[in-house]
C-alpha cells in the first residue's frame, strides 16, 4: 500500500517557543525524534533547527523531513501585518531551501495569528470580535499568495487565544479566502468543535493535520480558577494521545476515509519550563506508539 500519511513531531512538544530557551539542542531533539520513529519535524522557532544554509544538513543527518512551521502575522492591523511580512519571507527562505523528494510531503508554511490577550484570558470562549473581518481575510489571502509565489502551499492554523478559535470562525475564513487549512484536533475540541466532523466537512481544504489530544474538563477547571491559556497548558489541557477526550484511532480512521494525504503532526503543547526533557521525550515516544496502534 502506498504511503499517504507520514507522522511528524514538533518542538512545541518540548516547550520550545524561543530558540534561546530550548531545553534541548537542535541535534539532541532531531536525534531523539528520529529514534522515536517519526518521519519529520516541524521547524519550531525559525532558526532553532538551523538556517537556510544548515537546516538541510541537520535534517539529513537525522533522517527527517521538514513538515512545515509556524508563522504568525497581525492580520487585524495593516501596519502590523506589513511589519510582519519580513518574518514571513525569512521563514519561506528556510522552507524553500529544503529539498523535497515527494511534493505530497513538502513543508507547509503554517499561517496563524498572534495571541489575543482578551481571548487568552478565557481560552475556548471565542469571545470578542475582529473589527473588520473582510480586511482580516484579505490579509490572510495576501499571505497565502505570497507563500505560493515561493512554490509553497500554506495552511492556516486556528488556535485557542487567537482571533480564529471556533469552528464558526474557521468556516468564515474558509469562505472568504482560498487558503488551505491546518486542522488541529485539540484546539478545535477545546473551542467547542467536533474534530471528526470537521475533518470530514473541510476535507477538500485540509492540507495538514495537527493531531493533539485535549481535555475540556481540565480547561474548564483552569478557567473556573481564573487561569489563562498558558495556565491551561501547564494544567495539562493537552495530555498525551489517548489520555484525553479525543480518540486517535478515530482521527486516523477519518483521515483514511476522506483520503487525506500529507503530514500528520503530533502536537502536545507543553509549558515553556517545568518538565524534565526526559519526561517530554517519554510523552513523544508514547504518542508515536499510540499512532502505531491506531494503524499509522
Amino acid at each position: 500500500m502506498p504511503v499517504t500519511i507520514k507522522v511528524a513531531n514538533a518542538p512545541v512538544n518540548f516547550g520550545i517557543y524561543r530558540a534561546d530557551r530550548a531545553p534541548l539542542t537542535a541535534t539532541e531533539l532531531l536525534t531523539e525524534v528520529a529514534r522515536a520513529g517519526y518521519d519529520g519535524i516541524d521547524s519550531g522557532p525559525i532558526g532553532y533547527l538551523g538556517t537556510a544554509d544548515t537546516l538541510t544538513g541537520h535534517l539529513a543527518h537525522a533522517g527527517l523531513a521538514l513538515a512545515g512551521g509556524w508563522i504568525d502575522l497581525r492580520y487585524g492591523d495593516e501596519d502590523g501585518f506589513t511589519a510582519d511580512l519580513p518574518g514571513l519571507d525569512a521563514a519561506l527562505d528556510v522552507f524553500a531551501g529544503v529539498p523535497v523528494a515527494d511534493p505530497r510531503f513538502a513543508p507547509r508554511p503554517t499561517l496563524a495569528c498572534p495571541d489575543n490577550p482578551e481571548r487568552c484570558a478565557r481560552p475556548g470562549r471565542a469571545h470578542g470580535t475582529v473589527a473588520d473581518r473582510a480586511s482580516f481575510a484579505a490579509r490572510v489571502q495576501r499571505a497565502a499568495d505570497r507563500c505560493r509565489e515561493r512554490g509553497l502551499e500554506p495552511v492556516f492554523h486556528h488556535h485557542l487565544g487567537t482571533d480564529v478559535e471556533s469552528a464558526d470562525e474557521v468556516e468564515r475564513l474558509l469562505e472568504a479566502t482560498d487558503v488551505s487549512l491546518c486542522l488541529d484536533t485539540g484546539h478545535l475540541h477545546l473551542a467547542g468543535g467536533d474534530p471528526l466532523a470537521a475533518l470530514r466537512d473541510w476535507a477538500p481544504r485540509i492540507k495538514q493535520v495537527h493531531i493533539k489530544d485535549a481535555s475540556r474538563e481540565r480547561l474548564e477547571g483552569t478557567v473556573a480558577a481564573g487561569g489563562d491559556f498558558a495556565q491551561a497548558v501547564r494544567d495539562g489541557a493537552f495530555p498525551p494521545l489517548g489520555e484525553g477526550e479525543i480518540d486517535p484511532a478515530g482521527v486516523v480512521a477519518v483521515l483514511r476515509e476522506t483520503g487525506y494525504t500529507g503530514w500528520l503532526v503530533v502536537e502536545q503543547d507543553a509549558p515553556e519550563s517545568g518538565r524534565a526533557p526526559g519526561d517530554l521525550l517519554a510523552d513523544q515516544r508514547a504518542n508515536r506508539e499510540a499512532l502505531r496502534k491506531a494503524g499509522i
